[in-house]
């Protein structure tokens, strides 16, 4: 399958012309920033205690919530660049030729799985020795979208019966279910091929991809070992913080079922026994059909919907569209695959945005 389009193309012919001068070595040069703006490193990075920046690690993270996770356990010894800047969608993004020389030049290159259909290609275009590569949702078992399609219509059958408990530790027992995962990257129409990339919205998996990234730091830098897992540790600690915190404001709401514009909210809906409707699929970009949209008008009024959640980074027009139909009112449930600049003018981070979210689903759910 050809998941490349001209533009893509036409980057990967530039670097080729320029392979014979590419050194390869992951320390040469500080990774190229998107032509979009970039996150930008945090100040503790940058502190007068840290290491000379010819020393640090140049990590190259694919978008937000990879750059966020990369940049808590770098700490002072990375120096981490986001490709996709903010504000941008990520699942319709196509490095340019400075991206591909970024991630070429790359001390460590870090991604989620599913969501970079370019990745492969990529990094057969840009072979380095010196280079680790990471996929954060290595070792995760994946959703499908037609388990999560079935387990809604389950889930509808049986209301009122209560959610099951999920426990984490199961996860490590199917570590080699990820394998395919790339087998069905989305093609150039930006579909998943029906597995659910979007681990990094569940608190308890956003742990798990935590590690794998220290890890690869550690391999990457073995000399600071130490301070990458104690960097990792001390994030994970606030990452069961906030699980902690959905697991209590969930608990006791009045409903469990929720309306989303895309399917993103699978697994945080899995984690705390709620169940998401979405209107559109898990490509935010993809439309509802007609009769898709019947049955979630149909839905919201026959269950007294009160909210219908839309994103920050897609057109709320199809969200606000239903809302008005079944009268019920909009609200926020935020995927984070990117930070807008009101987020960022704000000082919002990961764990802010799934503060907000957690806020935003205890009202919406208690209506």
């Amino acid at each position: 399958m050809n998941i490349f389009r001209p533009a893509l193309k036409g980057a990967f012919s530039i670097l080729a012309a320029s392979a014979l001068i590419l050194t390869g070595c992951g320390k040469a040069a500080t990774p190229a920033a998107s032509d979009s703006p970039s996150p930008t490193v945090s100040s503790s990075a940058a502190a007068s205690s840290s290491p000379a920046a010819d020393k640090k690690l140049k990590v190259v993270a694919s978008f937000y919530p990879m750059y966020e996770f990369a940049r808590q356990v770098g700490g002072d010894y990375a120096e981490v660049t986001a490709l996709i800047g903010g504000g941008v969608e990520p699942h319709d993004w196509e490095p340019t030729p400075k991206d591909i020389t970024a991630i070429q030049d790359a001390d460590l290159f870090v991604y989620n799985g599913g969501v970079e259909s370019w990745v492969e290609k990529v990094l057969e275009s840009t072979p380095n020795a010196e280079r680790v590569v990471v996929q954060a949702n290595a070792g995760i078992t994946l959703l499908t979208e037609a388990a999560e399609e079935e387990g809604a219509e389950h889930d509808h059958a049986h209301e009122g019966e209560a959610a099951h408990d999920h426990d984490p530790a199961h996860e490590d027992e199917h570590t080699d279910e990820h394998a395919h995962e790339e087998e069905h990257a989305h093609d150039h129409d930006h579909d998943h091929g029906g597995i659910d990339p979007h681990v990094w919205l569940s608190p308890v998996l956003a742990q798990k991809e935590v590690q794998t990234i220290a890890d690869a730091f550690m391999k990457a830098d073995p000399a600071n070992k130490e301070a990458y897992q104690k960097n990792a540790d001390a994030y994970i600690t606030k990452l069961k913080e906030l699980d902690s915190a959905f697991k209590a404001g969930l608990q006791n709401v009045k409903r469990k079922d929720f309306i989303t514009q895309h399917a993103a909210f699978a697994y945080l809906a899995e984690e705390y026994g709620l169940k998401q409707v979405p209107i559109a699929g898990l490509s935010p970009e993809q439309e509802p059909s007609p009769e898709k949209m019947a049955d979630i008008i149909k839905f919201a009024k026959e269950n007294n919907v009160k909210t219908i959640f839309f994103e920050t980074l897609v057109d709320p027009k199809i969200a606000k569209t239903i809302a008005e139909e079944v009268g019920a009112g909009t609200a926020v449930l935020n995927p984070i695959e990117g930070l807008t600049d009101e987020d960022a003018q704000k000082g919002l981070d990961y764990i802010g945005i799934m503060t907000n979210n957690l806020e935003a689903l205890k009202k919406a759910l208690n209506e």
